[in-house]
């Protein structure tokens, strides 16, 4: 759940050898001190609440019966894989009940369950991404297990309707999905500084997939608790939507880059054109840019491929974070990106370009004991004056890129527009 982190390209006191065996020690070393607490947090609370608590029959066939459904869900949806980064999936159904129902112990052992099932199963990532995320989701469930065994000491009572156990039931989704939330999208915005926090918090999709999962896992704890054979009626609809979701996800990861997640060529290309239609059919302007790294092979051959992997993802990010939302940026292929600015005008391209070229010139990367810094040249093209079409407009940036470099790179250039032919003198203006 947790985005690719920085490697070490160079040996150092024995740390690159190792990280060869363990990405885990080529993460950022915050990333490292953080994925370590939050591990450490949720192993103590193991052992805390495992001898606080009391093994019971009844507790452990429920705890099984809901592990069981998750596996379940696990195996009907695992053909479709899983999308790398922070993936969303539905599986709180079956672990928020355990939060609700049984000791705190259960929910700190129950993502252990489920994420060793989705490693072995569905897709397999580097280990400390696994082992972050069944610590996140664990100590999350711990919280809201605590919290609502205090306010509703007999869980039993879910079961007869009550309108405040209920609620007291929503209170502690409500806290689950918060703590997990916050744990996951520190570890996120560490991973990658240049993030913008609205990117790993909350958006409008995500707050409805927590509502989702909120009433879901609710419903699921009351079934459970009248019946554990209700699980079986439970299971389909929750199978359906989580194939619905995963499907959704796949779509979508189709369409980035996936080492700096932007747009990849064709996906840009398509979301281009239609912005060309739209600019043609309202008669608004329109502005591309084309951007490449200079000399960014010097950064592979002196630092390693894997900092000019980070150099990609610092880059990427810079630029989502100086243009506006509805700006489509992508990664064209190598160390070029592109840029389409709906609405912008000739001067407002060359300000977003100069000021793309500035906030990239002074970014640095970590590698080793050296910081990587890079610059950028750029060529502009605005549409009705360097071309009509996606084609016309990119041959046009590109050749104005291919100037900058000329020039010495690490600038911006516009390409020149040809004057028309000077008129005979009596001839009428075309």
């Amino acid at each position: 759940m947790v985005t690719a982190g920085h490697a070490s390209t160079k040996p150092r006191d024995g740390v690159s050898s190792l990280a060869g065996r363990w990405p885990f020690l080529a993460q950022r070393r915050l990333l490292v001190a953080y994925i370590s607490v939050i591990v450490l947090l949720d192993l103590a609370a193991i052992l805390l609440f495992g001898a606080a608590t009391e093994v019971r029959l009844p507790d452990v066939l429920t705890f099984v019966a809901l592990m069981s459904c998750g596996a379940v869900c696990i195996e009907a949806t695992r053909r479709l894989g899983m999308p790398a980064g922070v993936s969303r999936d539905l599986l709180s159904a079956w672990w928020l009940p355990v939060a609700l129902l049984l000791p705190p112990v259960y929910a700190l052992f129950a993502p252990i369950v489920l994420q060793v099932l989705l490693q072995v199963r569905v897709r397999a990532t580097v280990l400390h991404r696994r082992v972050l995320s069944a610590a996140a989701i664990g100590l999350a469930g711990c919280v809201a297990s605590v919290v609502f065994h205090r306010l509703v000491p007999d869980p039993r009572v879910l079961s007869h309707g009550s309108a405040v156990p209920i609620m007291y039931a929503v209170a502690a989704a409500l806290l689950f999905a918060l703590i997990n939330t916050a744990l996951v999208a520190v570890a996120a915005h560490t991973a990658d500084p240049d993030s913008r926090w609205r990117e790993v918090l909350w958006n409008r999709e995500s707050i409805l997939l927590d509502v989702v999962e909120l009433c879901l896992g609710i419903t699921v704890a009351i079934g459970s608790h009248l019946n554990l054979m209700l699980l079986v009626f439970a299971l389909p609809p929750v199978v359906l939507l989580q194939r619905s979701l995963l499907h959704a996800q796949l779509q979508a990861a189709a369409r980035t880059d996936a080492k700096t997640g932007l747009l990849n060529a064709a996906a840009w290309q398509r979301e281009a054109d239609t912005e060309i239609v739209r600019a043609r059919r309202t008669g608004q302007t329109l502005a591309l840019l084309i951007i490449d790294i200079d000399h960014f092979k010097r950064v592979n051959d002196v630092h390693g491929h894997l900092a000019g992997d980070q150099v990609l993802v610092g880059v990427a990010g810079m630029l989502r974070s100086q243009v506006r939302e509805y700006d489509v940026v992508g990664r064209f292929g190598g160390e070029e990106f592109v840029v389409l600015l709906p609405g912008a005008d000739l001067p407002e391209a060359r300000r977003v370009a100069e000021r793309l070229r500035t906030r990239i010139g002074r970014m640095a990367v970590p590698a080793d004991e050296a910081m990587i810094t890079v610059t950028v040249s750029a060529g502009v093209a605005l549409m009705s004056v360097h071309g009509d079409d996606l084609i016309e407009l990119l041959a046009a940036a590109d050749l104005a890129l291919y100037r900058a470099k000329e020039l010495g790179r690490n600038r911006i250039c516009i390409p020149a527009v040809p004057s028309p032919p000077p008129r005979l003198p009596g001839e009428a203006p075309a």
